[in-house]
Parts: C-alpha cells; sequence; structure tokens
C-alpha cells in the first residue's frame, strides 16, 4: 500500500576500512536514513579543536588572528571527545571552559636564534593531556619518522619569537568547520546494470568498443577472449546517461539498462585524524540513534497530550 511504513533492519557490509578511510554498504534503508547518517558524521560528531589563543609575543610575519586561525585548524586526536563535556554545559567551571573536564591546555614557544628559517610545526606544540595531542601524519603519508614533520604553524628567522597558550574545547561542525571530524563523506545509489546480450550481439566488434568508449569512466570492457561486452566496474558509472545515448543514436534503445537500487547505497568517509574513520562511523550510529530516540519520544509526549490534554503536560512538567 502506497504511504505504508514498515519497520527495516538496515545492513553494512565494510568493504574497506584504514584509520583514516572507510568504504562500506548500507543495506536496506532508504536514502533519508543514509543522508543523515552522513550529514551526522559531517557536522554532529564531537571533536577537540583550539577554541581560544592567548598570545605573549608575536614577532613573526603573521599578525595574531592569523596565527590563532591556524591553531584551530590542526587536528586534534579526539578519542574522548564524546566523553568529554561542552564548556557551555560544564558546572566543574560554570562554563568558563577552562577545566579537565572540558578542556584541554596547550603551550607554544619558540624563537629562532640561527639564520636558518625555523619552521613552527604542530610538533611544537605541547598539551597538558597526553590523550589530546596534534594528530600526526608522518606514517600515513610515508616520511620517515626521524623528521618529525609536522603541520606548519610559521616560519620564523633570525631573531623572531613565538609565545602563547591555548584552550582547546569540545565541539561540532556545526558552529565550525575546525571541529568536524570528516574530511569529506560522499554516498552513492548502488547502480544496477543490465546488458540486453541478445541485441548486443548483433554489433560488430567496432561497434561494440565505440559504446565502451562513449562511457567516460572505465565501466565496461570487451573480454578479450570471447569479445562480448561485460561490466567490469559498474561502481564507476557516474549516472551521466552517456551510454544510453549513444545506444539510442546507434539506433539500438533499449541495449542497456540501468537502474540506482533505492535501497543500497556505497558510502566513502575520510577522516581528518582527529578520530579514526571506523569510530567516526560508529559515534554518528550513536548520536543518530539518540536523535531518533528524542523524536520517538516527542510523538510519544504529543499524544499524550492528545489523549490526557492539560494533565498529560502537568505531569511531564511536574
Amino acid at each position: 500500500m502506497e504511504g505504508m511504513s514498515y519497520q527495516r533492519f538496515p545492513r553494512v557490509k565494510i568493504r574497506e576500512l584504514k584509520d583514516d578511510y572507510c568504504k562500506f554498504e548500507l543495506r536496506d534503508t532508504d536514502v533519508s536514513m543514509a543522508n543523515a547518517l552522513r550529514r551526522v558524521m559531517i557536522a554532529e560528531v564531537p571533536t577537540v579543536a583550539i577554541d581560544l589563543v592567548e598570545i605573549e609575543v608575536n614577532s613573526s610575519v603573521l599578525n595574531d588572528e592569523f596565527i590563532a586561525h591556524r591553531l584551530g585548524l590542526v587536528p586534534l586526536t579526539s578519542e574522548r571527545a564524546m566523553a568529554m563535556r561542552f564548556s557551555r554545559d560544564c558546572d566543574a567551571c560554570d562554563g568558563d571552559g577552562q577545566c579537565e573536564y572540558c578542556s584541554v591546555e596547550f603551550h607554544l614557544r619558540a624563537k629562532c636564534i640561527t639564520d636558518q628559517t625555523l619552521d613552527v610545526t604542530s610538533k611544537d606544540l605541547y598539551s597538558s593531556d597526553h590523550t589530546v595531542v596534534p594528530v600526526d601524519f608522518s606514517d600515513s603519508a610515508g616520511y620517515d619518522s626521524s623528521e618529525q614533520r609536522g603541520i606548519t604553524i610559521v616560519k620564523l628567522r633570525r631573531g623572531q619569537e613565538l609565545r602563547l597558550r591555548a584552550i582547546a574545547r569540545k565541539g561540532i561542525g556545526k558552529d565550525h568547520a575546525k571541529w568536524s571530524p570528516a574530511a569529506t563523506v560522499t554516498f552513492m545509489y548502488e547502480p544496477d546494470i543490465h546488458i540486453n546480450e541478445d541485441m548486443m550481439e548483433t554489433l560488430s566488434l567496432e561497434e561494440k568498443q565505440s559504446w565502451v568508449d562513449s562511457s567516460p569512466t572505465k565501466v565496461f570492457d570487451i573480454d578479450p577472449n570471447t569479445q562480448q561486452v561485460i561490466v567490469a566496474d559498474p561502481e564507476a558509472y557516474t549516472y551521466d546517461d552517456e551510454v544510453i545515448k549513444k545506444a539510442e543514436s546507434m539506433g539500438k534503445p533499449g541495449l542497456i539498462s540501468i537502474r540506482a537500487k533505492e535501497d543500497s547505497f556505497i558510502f566513502t568517509v575520510e577522516s581528518t585524524g582527529a578520530v579514526k574513520a571506523s569510530q567516526l562511523v560508529l559515534n554518528a550510529i550513536e548520536i543518530l540513534k539518540t536523535k531518533l530516540d528524542a523524536v520517538r519520544l516527542s510523538e510519544d509526549t504529543e499524544g499524550a497530550d492528545d489523549q490526557f490534554g492539560e494533565l498529560g503536560a502537568h505531569m511531564r512538567v511536574g
């Protein structure tokens, strides 16, 4: 029946998993749930980022505001961000945002005393909490760990100095992009591609090759043994309809049938390094469940108001 809803049990299948990258399938659900999961990963999974900077000395070529902005965008390891308090809700420091429950303090002291340019990087940020430190990209980038590379904040010449104190706080990407744990999160409908084999056999090898080459991406190929057109990589299809237009121009409408599976999605998640990609997905699911519980509770309370009127509302308040 149209408009009827029914309970679904989504399934997840992991295809590829790295510390900063995850690719998985989400099946047996609809696009509203897939997009909700994507948006939560980008904007509502909390991380820790520098939010307050007190600069003592700055004789570099960059002004104070520029350095503060660059510090805010340095990703910090945020495995314990879910357990931390938001500074505005912290009762230990009355919302001041400078206590061990809702913040982490950093210090940076750098001075160039030689003629060689000094690179001040995220490696120079010293944290008061060893669990919240700047993300180290040396391993993933293939650099020699002995080089101790970090994210460049500023470069100093002889006599120039930078001294500052910074406070990192918990936040979400909805408030500022510096708190977003995701570099990118995308999903696509899984394509369902069917080739009309009988119609394809009426084409010559040159016509088959011309049709295969009409696809901007390498979706189709020709088997060198059987000389039949095969679907080499269905997920490379970008829903551009070029092969369908080519078939119609060749006088072969119906040669190919392509549709999007409405209940199957392929997700690609890239993390900034603040949290692992796998943990990012798990945290997003946990937050989404909490939001859905809140929606369910609001529906229940509205139903109670309809049934009991003012008594139901009074019972909720009291």
